[in-house]
């Protein structure tokens, strides 16, 4: 099976990530301050090439962590009998910082209200934005991302799948049909 459109190529989503770098830069004069925390399972790479990316432009490290909301979704027994429980990271003190979130899709807004969570429970930044690669609209809770690669109008039926070559072999955003993606024996 083949998705309906590819919305994103490699080179696509390399300069997705560069102008939401800039962007980051921009409205926090720098980024001197900052922490980028992935949310599981692909926030983790973009947040580290996005702290890759800000170093590269501002000569400063940018410290990441990863975050795994599991425990927080309020969904849970309807993801799985035995969810994975994955490992949150995050290696430096969230005080004095501001903590931008870093997740592949953003679509009803319950798995940043569960980041969220998850965030204040490990500490108390002094501010939280959100950076996404795809925005897909349809939200369910008043949330917004502060940065956002590409604005994507979907349907309900349809499903926006994220490809990174950390961990598919290869970038891309693809969109596919629901049904189609079930034929071809991949989850949504």
């Amino acid at each position: 099976m083949t998705p309906k459109a590819v919305i994103l190529d490699s080179a696509e989503v390399r300069r997705a990530l560069t102008r939401i770098a800039h962007e980051i830069i921009e409205r926090n004069k720098g980024a001197q301050g900052l922490a980028l925390i992935g949310v599981h399972t692909r926030g983790l790479p973009l947040a580290a090439r996005l702290a890759a990316k800000l170093s590269e432009l501002e000569g400063v490290e940018v410290p990441t962590g990863s975050l795994d909301i599991t425990l927080y979704r309020d969904d849970l027994s309807e993801v799985a009998r035995q969810p994975i429980i994955r490992e949150t990271e995050v290696p430096f003190d969230l005080a004095e910082r501001r903590v931008i979130l870093v997740d592949d899709v953003l679509f009803t807004g319950r798995t940043v209200r569960a980041a969220l969570d998850a965030l204040i429970d490990i500490g108390r930044p002094t501010g939280i934005q959100l950076a996404v690669l795809v925005d897909r609209g349809h939200r369910e809770l008043p949330i917004r991302a502060d940065y956002v690669g590409k604005n994507l109008p979907t349907a309900h039926d349809e499903v926006v799948k994220v490809k990174l070559s950390e961990t598919d072999g290869a970038d891309s955003v693809e969109l596919w049909d629901r049904a189609g993606l079930e034929e071809a024996g991949e989850s949504a």
